[in-house]
């Protein structure tokens, strides 16, 4: 019974073990000037491309200051990563659009994932990975209550 108060420390331990595993491809394959937030970000946008996408989406998405999205963004412009164009119907609002370089980190990023995903669901039976994945959904729906 104990072990069910470890929860969270289990948790973390994987994800800290998968983040390690990515980061640690990410920089034999030469792609190491992208910090953990920026991935999310770049993820975040490439998969809205469809929608222009502005700094408060950004902000409410992660729940960051403004301040703190303004020097993300304005370190990812620095380093090829994003521009920010203005917007017709608003001169005041900067669309944040990716850069080819991004794009490419980006699908980097998510080869990376995917493996690490996929070799941890080679070690589980079909039916652990369907339990897996069935209670994940049910403490996260639990928590989102």
């Amino acid at each position: 019974m104990k072990d069910l108060f470890m929860i969270g420390a289990q948790f973390k331990q994987l994800s800290n073990l998968m983040k390690r595993q990515v980061d640690e491809a990410l920089v034999r394959a030469g792609i190491d000037q992208v910090t953990g937030m920026q991935g999310w970000i770049l993820g975040y946008i490439a998969h809205r491309q469809d929608q222009p996408i502005f700094q408060r989406d950004l902000e409410e998405e992660f729940r960051i200051r403004r301040s703190t999205a303004t020097g993300i963004l304005q370190l990812m412009e620095e380093k090829g990563l994003l521009e920010r164009r203005p917007v017709e119907w608003d001169a005041r609002l900067k669309q944040i659009c990716l850069t080819p370089k991004s794009l490419a980190i980006h699908q980097a990023i998510e080869t990376q994932i995917r493996l690490v995903e996929d070799d941890l669901a080679s070690c589980l039976t079909p039916e652990e990975l369907k339990q897996l994945c069935a209670i994940l959904s049910k403490l996260r729906r639990h928590l989102e209550e």
